[in-house]
């Protein structure tokens, strides 16, 4: 061989041999191991192309199953809500099973819970197709308004009313002090403390002269 094409050889050769290391390293050991090892680049990576097309599709099937049974726990915020399903889009998407756009803004209002059923109800009324920048802003606006309602809510229902003390309650505390005054006076051996009674029906607690 002659002297160019031992330096293109060995060229090949380094490019090759890093190519091989940079796979190898960036696939996990379990996945590693079912894949066709080879020493040419062009070779195992084609392996790999080969092994990844069933986890493609299994991992495509997750994310439309994922994406069906997510529904909004009110725990996360609306906005984080709408991203991560947003997420699984763009994953689909890169999978060449791309959804269109109007028909995942319909998906994620689906995936709202009854308190945004007003809002659903507004969205299908009207004739504009929402994008979603819109979608987010508005859904965000929609749950703290949700947010302010329950507060306001709590509050009435936790307001205790004030009673006012009645007369006839302040007059039957003051006989039973008198009661038990007397009642100390005798256990103690003293003299008890004349009570004013009533001249006309001789009880306790009231006076009346005449």
């Amino acid at each position: 061989s002659t002297i160019e094409q031992r330096v293109a050889y060995e060229k090949w050769e380094r490019s090759n041999r890093m190519s091989l290391m940079i796979m190898k390293s960036s696939i996990s050991i379990a996945i590693r191991g079912a894949i066709t090892d080879s020493n040419d680049a062009k070779t195992y990576f084609a392996s790999v192309e080969e092994q990844f097309k069933g986890y493609s599709k299994a991992y495509a099937s997750t994310l439309i199953m994922k994406m069906l049974t997510t529904r909004y726990d009110g725990t996360s915020g609306v906005h984080e809500h709408i991203m991560t399903m947003n997420d699984m889009d763009s994953k689909l998407k890169g999978m060449e099973m791309e959804i269109s756009k109007g028909f995942l803004v319909h998906f994620i209002m689906t995936s709202l819970p009854v308190q945004f059923d007003p809002f659903k109800i507004n969205y299908n009324t009207q004739k504009e197709k929402w994008k979603m920048s819109k979608l987010i802003a508005i859904c965000v606006q929609e749950e703290e308004r949700l947010k302010v309602e329950r507060s306001d809510f709590a509050h009435l229902a936790t307001a205790a009313p004030t009673r006012k003390k009645s007369k006839g309650n302040d007059r039957g505390k003051k006989k039973v002090d008198l009661a038990k005054s007397i009642n100390k006076a005798r256990a103690s051996g003293t003299k008890p403390v004349q009570a004013t009674k009533c001249h006309f029906c001789r009880k306790v607690g009231h006076l009346r002269k005449d």
